[in-house]
């Protein structure tokens, strides 16, 4: 056998391992990035599930409110159908935004506030709070890994060829930023 063949057979080998390699990180990094956003709708699921309790609980108190009721209502159902990260920033103020008028309604009734179970409520639904922002935080990260690998030369180019695309931030507004207020 030709020098010449073992020299384009040993390129054609480093080039495949190379294809293989770069093709496979992709597919780790998406999967990276797919986990950290089930992390966030696991943690958001966590909080629409305690938002129907701590309005029954608040409403108990407070039946003349009923417009805020309905707000943080229909607020949660808007997140819970938010599909795109867009979506769900956009969702998630809007919820934030209710959830605070409704602790604002709430500080109106001392009896509420020294209430076990008001109280029990309020500390796990800052407790989401904390693990959303701490999942956002990871989710974004991967994504920006995620994206950096896409935008780079050459894994661009595989990239492009095996269509993979880019990923959303989940950039949520300056609102949601703000942790919910939770007074006792």
């Amino acid at each position: 056998m030709d020098i010449t063949l073992w020299i384009i057979l040993g390129v054609v080998v480093v080039l495949g391992g190379w294809l293989v390699a770069t093709y496979n990180g992709l597919i780790q990094s998406r999967n990276r990035v797919d986990e950290a956003w089930s992390d966030i709708e696991v943690q958001m699921k966590r909080r629409y599930d305690l938002i129907p309790n701590i309005v029954e609980t608040v409403k108990a108190y407070a039946k003349h409110e009923d417009s805020v009721f309905t707000k943080v209502t229909e607020a949660r159902s808007a997140a819970m159908g938010a599909q795109s990260a867009a979506e769900h920033a956009q969702a998630e103020n809007m919820l934030s935004q209710t959830l605070k008028s409704l602790f604002a309604v709430a500080e109106a009734y001392p009896a509420l506030q020294s209430t076990g179970n008001f109280m029990h409520l309020q500390t796990e639904l800052s407790d989401a709070e904390d693990k959303i922002s701490a999942s956002r935080r990871f989710y974004n990260a991967n994504v920006r890994d995620y994206n950096t690998s896409l935008q780079s030369f050459p894994v661009n180019v595989i990239a492009g060829s095996f269509a993979f695309t880019k990923r959303e931030f989940f950039d949520a507004p300056e609102i949601v930023n703000e942790p919910v207020k939770v007074q006792f």
